[in-house]
């Protein structure tokens, strides 16, 4: 049923925010989980004109309608008029769209349109939750936590940055099948070793370089590594062939659909450090080596990757200080220790939260008096 249609629902559910699949997928997770809880509610989406997340959201069957909105952090001085400027105009698209679909509970997942939303709710006197996925929150959620009713966040590090009394640790929520993958993942017996590489869902042209560079390196070495590598669309081709030219045994495109699958065969993941992919890997006990972009607003990927390696379940490199030699050392040094690996998972394990999304789903039920 659409979540536009009039007439009476379990519960109804406006969830706001994207840009980003960390954005997306937390927010795809809950509201799933709502209609598995529930199956009655109606579920709608306010976000970004994002192509990516629209195609993803209508996939998933849930209505989505876009509002006129642009981030204010970090902009040059004709973006930053731009954006103040069309901020009146996201306030009364936002007022608009809750209007029509009357929610019981408007829910902020990140990212800039998650702004104008909220605050359209808050004026509107809607029971409002937002949800931080990251070690240091966005502009829009630091500014939206003074007023809303309720605040989920993913890592304890996060806490100092809210009022106490309405912050509560939920952690991220993951996808329905990535969690199926904690009870059928199964580790082959012999000496073979997955190797997965993941730059986000944009990809990350440096990480394509080093961990290409030195898997080469140490090919003959690595004898029986398979390699499956997300590379983003604009390196997906000569990656390939670097791999297949040295004869490393590989899977590698420009993003992978189905991540469960992905994360089934895997035994240690080189990755970026977003909030998304370490709830993931973490509910898989996945071990991991983190690179965290160097650009993210606040450092914020640095202080996630922190949280992870300080527990003993991965291993942190900053990209300015890390090379080809020194990273082939590393996962050579790792897939060649079963104990320390196993080790590792163990504590990675031991920070996933596999209920996020239930968390949540109560904690809106709630607000909302239900």
């Amino acid at each position: 049923m659409s979540a536009m249609t009039v007439g009476k629902h379990a519960f109804r559910l406006l969830l706001t925010g994207g840009g980003t699949g960390g954005h997306l997928f937390p927010a795809v997770a809950t509201a799933e989980k709502l209609v598995s809880r529930l199956p009655e509610s109606a579920i709608f989406f306010v976000g970004t004109g994002r192509w990516l997340d629209r195609q993803h959201l209508e996939r998933c069957g849930f209505a989505v309608r876009t509002i006129h909105s642009y981030g204010l952090k970090g902009k040059r001085p004709l973006e930053l008029l731009k954006a103040l400027a069309v901020l009146p105009v996201s306030l009364v698209e936002a007022c608009w769209q809750i209007l029509r679909f009357r929610p019981d509970v408007v829910c902020g997942v990140g990212g800039y349109v998650t702004g104008p939303v909220v605050a359209a709710a808050w004026l509107l006197r809607r029971p409002t939750v937002i949800h931080e996925q990251n070690s240091v929150p966005g502009l829009a959620n630091r500014q939206l936590g003074r007023f809303v009713d309720r605040i989920c966040i993913s890592l304890p590090d996060s806490a100092r940055f809210f009022p106490a009394g309405k912050t509560q640790l939920t952690g991220n929520p993951v996808r329905g099948p990535i969690l199926e993958v904690m009870q059928k993942r199964a580790r082959p017996a012999g000496n073979n070793r997955t190797l997965l590489i993941l730059g986000g869902s944009q990809g990350a042209h440096r990480v394509n370089e080093l961990v290409s560079e030195a898997l080469i390196t140490r090919a003959e070495s690595l004898g029986g590594l398979r390699v499956i590598h997300q590379t983003g669309a604009s390196d997906e081709a000569w990656v390939g062939q670097r791999y297949r030219q040295a004869g490393i045994d590989c899977q590698v495109a420009a993003f992978f659909n189905d991540m469960a699958d992905v994360y089934r065969q895997a035994d240690l993941v080189v990755s970026r450090a977003g909030a998304t992919t370490l709830a993931e890997i973490s509910v898989l006990g996945l071990p991991a080596i983190l690179i965290p972009y160097p650009h993210a607003a606040d450092d914020h990927q640095q202080r996630n990757a922190r949280w992870y390696a300080d527990s003993g379940g991965a291993v942190v490199f900053a990209e300015r200080e890390l090379t080809a030699e020194r990273l082939s050392e590393q996962i050579a040094a790792l897939l060649g220790d079963r104990h320390h690996l196993r080790q590792m998972s163990t504590a990675m394990a031991g920070l996933g939260i596999a209920d996020a999304a239930d968390r949540i789903v109560d904690i809106c039920l709630a607000v909302a008096g239900r």
